[in-house]
């Protein structure tokens, strides 16, 4: 998990010198941040069944010894199509390991505040790579370049199989879980559609690429709407589907990684491009968001496990939609101290939120498929990540513009304060608080 975290952040601070050296402009910046998280987010489901399938124990090693070799491609890539392309090669080794560490933690932790416990511990260690992220990656850059922080994976991934096999006790595999292929692809054609339709957008505006990708993105979620009530296995079972709190945590999840993700790409790109920060400064300046985050994470799963995960969350999304509207404040000359408000306000939003928004969806889904809960969730998180970036990027276009850039970092800010105000009302309306779980009991 620390590896997979640590790819997205030590990534963000690297990608002015990406695009200087690979002669790309902002379109293949968002590419090399979106074809890791698409591809990650296409795949979890089908790689959270194959964990079930497998066994998570070997679905993982299979994983990292793929995450290795994908970060050798990045590390050696010559232009920025094989960069991208390595880079989704990665997303889809990160696809094998996400969704076995949660049913991992599921399984071995089944009783409840142990188990909210366990997933404050395995928020805390994930969300570490998040302040490691942004000073190790500039620090990097600084000393060895970009490709550095590729590179840097390849003793990390060395470590990590070897603890796997030795500490991971073997699971026991379920063959007569079968994986809906033409689900898998219908739901990878739909957001990979959708995330070239809001680029495309954000590049040229309305045209003929934009309309194309737009009607591919809407022929794919009615395809997978289609077949979904017609597969013998589906994606999503109606009886997760049907359930108000599984899908409600779960539209939380995405609605806060939308926010986060997205964020951390356009705040990242004013530090360097607008304010001409160096990569390292441009790191260290991103530690109020990202080290609460990982102070926050253990302290917020003793929280879900004592008063369940309604109330941190609530805290969370109130936090985070303030630190969003301080973007507001934020002008192209402006000092340092009228962005520290909204880093502030996301990272302490998003400690709260990561490990309840975890524990609200493995507790209401179905028990007995803890593979199919992870995989769900770390899907609509990953999801919204990507669609953030995508989006976020659009509105705040090229940095080169600082004027334009800045009055767009504005409206990102607005949206993502809507954003999180809905989720809000989402988390009061299928969230259960302590009451409600009292009675259950």
């Amino acid at each position: 998990m620390f590896l997979v975290q640590l790819d997205v952040t030590v990534v963000n601070v690297a990608l002015p010198h990406i695009g200087s050296d690979l002669r790309t402009g902002l379109p293949g910046m968002q590419w090399v941040v979106d074809s890791y998280t698409v591809v990650l987010a296409a795949c979890l489901l089908a790689a959270g069944v194959v964990g079930d399938r497998l066994g998570h124990r070997a679905v993982a090693v299979a994983g990292l010894a793929l995450f290795g070799a994908a970060s050798l491609l990045c590390g050696l890539a010559p232009g920025v199509g094989t960069l991208v392309a390595a880079r989704a090669l990665q997303g889809f080794a990160a696809a094998l390991l996400l969704p076995s560490t949660l049913a991992v933690v599921n399984t071995t932790f089944p009783e409840r505040a142990e188990q909210a416990r366990a997933l404050g511990v395995w928020a805390g260690v994930s969300a570490l790579a998040l302040p490691c992220g942004p000073v190790l990656g500039g620090l990097l850059v600084t000393l060895a370049g970009w490709r550095s922080v590729f590179l840097v994976n390849l003793p990390v991934v060395a470590v990590a199989v070897v603890l796997t096999l030795r500490r991971v006790g073997r699971d026991e595999p379920a063959p007569d879980r079968r994986l809906d292929v033409p689900g898998v692809l219908a739901a990878a054609v739909a957001l990979l559609a959708l995330t070239y339709c809001a680029i495309a957008y954000g590049h040229s505006g309305v045209s003929a690429q934009t309309a194309g990708a737009a009607v591919v993105a809407v022929l794919g979620t009615a395809a997978l709407a289609w077949w979904e009530r017609r597969a013998a296995e589906p994606l999503f079972p109606p009886s997760v589907i049907g359930s108000s709190r599984f899908v409600g945590a779960n539209a939380v999840a995405a609605l806060m990684n939308f926010a986060g993700i997205g964020f951390v790409f356009v705040v990242t790109l004013y530090l360097q491009g607008v304010r001409h920060h160096d990569a390292l400064s441009a790191g260290a300046m991103l530690l109020p968001l990202f080290a609460p985050l990982a102070l926050c994470a253990p302290i917020t799963g003793r929280l879900a496990a004592r008063h369940g995960p309604r109330l941190p969350m609530l805290g969370g999304l109130s936090l985070g939609t303030a630190g969003a509207a301080c973007l507001s404040l934020v002008t192209p000359t402006g000092p340092y101290a009228a962005l520290l408000p909204a880093l502030l306000g996301l990272g302490l939003g998003m400690g709260l939120l990561t490990a309840s928004v975890v524990a609200a969806a493995l507790r209401a889904g179905p028990p007995s498929r803890p593979g199919l809960s992870s995989g769900v969730n770390n899907t609509a998180r990953q999801a919204g990540g990507a669609l953030g970036v995508a989006v976020l990027g659009a509105i705040v276009q090229d940095p080169a513009d600082a004027v334009r850039f800045t009055a767009g970092l504005r409206w990102a800010g607005g949206l993502s304060a809507l954003l999180w105000i809905a989720a809000i009302v989402i988390t009061l309306r299928t969230v259960p608080g302590p009451e409600d779980r009292d009675a259950a009991g």
